[in-house]
């Protein structure tokens, strides 16, 4: 059955909008007009893409008169969109609503039409008969690995709407990490672009109109007013060169470092640098024992869980780690044995997993290492913070005495020889 995205004017006249299946574009018309809305345009959504054939109501299609959805193109889904998703059909799914009627709810009540035409292809394929996790599976951008298999084993189980609960709560929880993460940033980051800014503009500006009088006179300047002049001169002169060559250097990086092995040694080094270093291990591990812990509560195997769990840790050093230990399950160790081998894992972590392990209690334990080490990186966000703005503080505070100063001292010989 055809899934429509469609437009029109209610009874009142206001503007809706809306996604639904029906037989053709004349059902779509009819059942939507019982319901009081008008149709001024539809776009069909056709399987294998979300190619839109749009037209107005009553208006032959023409491949000349299709139209380019460039908003629908650049829209994404974002992740708390995903959550909030997540938990509303839970709740549907638990007050006793069928799963096809609840994917269609949600897909006509959403405001991202992409979303949208998403749920929608989705609910179409669980009416054809197909299981919710696999339909889920034909959009890995939007509903990774982990969620699907967290909701096939659902499915398998019985309890859905108990794992879709779960998956929400785990989902709201990594959004809540990211973003104080991101928000406790961004003050220094800003810092460092505003700061940059500002030398640019002295450099190019101010200092030329000041060093061009010592220039004049022909005397034997200091080093630190040569090299201010010398900055100065080759930031004015040569900035497009500048930005090419950064914008080069940093591509090339970029290239590198997604290699297999750049991107080792970038994440080996990620863990040794002072301040960074500790943040990085402990969102891993959080991470991981967040996932970990969602997984296995779902009924997830424990070795498909621990692979899935690899891929969320952004590390390919404690990905390693994962990973051996999933090979040392095989064999028939503990998880906690491998985790402690390595090295990698803060020892009070390894020391609760085996805890856990011995008394049966693994996902409840792992539940409160991800709680506790979500706590621990938001006081190590906060400490880096704390050190960081007074430290951009003082580098900024430096630049500017070193080129005040590069300035002064020519003028105090000028009137030293003079007197």
């Amino acid at each position: 059955m055809p899934v429509y995205s469609w437009k029109g004017l209610n009874t009142d006249g206001k503007s809706v909008t809306g996604t639904r299946d029906a037989d053709g574009a004349k059902a779509l018309r009819q059942a939507l007009r019982r319901e009081g809305i008008f149709i001024t345009e539809h776009r069909e959504v056709l399987a294998g893409g979300q190619r839109a054939a749009a037209r107005t109501s009553g208006e032959k299609e023409s491949v000349f008169k299709r139209e380019i959805d460039l908003a629908g193109m650049l829209e994404r889904v974002r992740p708390q969109e995903v959550a909030a998703f997540t938990r509303q059909l839970a709740t549907l799914i638990k007050a006793g609503i069928p799963l096809a009627e609840a994917l269609g709810a949600l897909a006509e009540q959403g405001e991202n039409k992409k979303f949208q035409r998403v749920l929608a292809e989705i609910r179409q394929k669980v009416n054809e008969g197909g299981a919710l996790a696999d339909a889920l599976g034909a959009h890995p951008a939007i509903f990774q690995d982990l969620y699907t298999n967290m909701v096939r084993s659902g499915e398998a189980a019985g309890n859905l709407d108990a794992v879709l609960a779960r998956l929400a709560d785990f989902l709201d929880a990594q959004h809540t990490l990211r973003s104080k993460v991101s928000s406790a940033l961004t003050y220094p980051i800003i810092m460092v672009v505003l700061g940059t800014v500002i030398m640019g503009v002295l450099m190019v500006v101010v200092v030329p109109k000041i060093t061009s009088i010592f220039q004049d006179m022909g005397k034997t300047l200091p080093w630190n007013t040569q090299l201010l002049i010398f900055t100065s001169e080759l930031v004015g002169s040569y900035w497009w060169a500048l930005i090419i060559l950064g914008g080069l250097g940093y591509w090339g990086y970029r290239r590198w470092s997604r290699k297999p092995k750049g991107r080792a040694t970038v994440d080996r080094l990620r863990l040794k640098l002072p301040l960074i270093g500790p943040l990085v291990r402990y969102v891993g591990v959080a991470r991981f024992a967040r996932t970990l812990a969602t997984m296995l509560a779902a009924g997830v195997p424990v070795l498909s869980a621990l692979e899935i769990t690899k891929k969320v840790l952004n590390n390919t050093v404690l990905e390693k780690v994962v990973e051996d230990a999933r090979d040392a399950i095989r064999e028939g160790e503990s998880i906690a044995t491998p985790l402690k081998r390595s090295g990698q894992f803060p020892s009070l972590m390894v020391h609760m997993v085996s805890v856990g392990e011995r008394s049966g209690q693994l996902e409840a334990m792992l539940e409160n290492v991800a709680t506790a080490y979500e706590r621990d990186v938001e006081g190590k966000v906060a400490r880096l913070t704390t050190v960081l703005s007074p430290l951009l503080i003082v580098c900024m505070a430096l630049a500017v005495v070193f080129i005040v100063f590069s300035v002064l001292q020519p003028i105090m010989d000028m009137q030293n020889f003079v007197q």
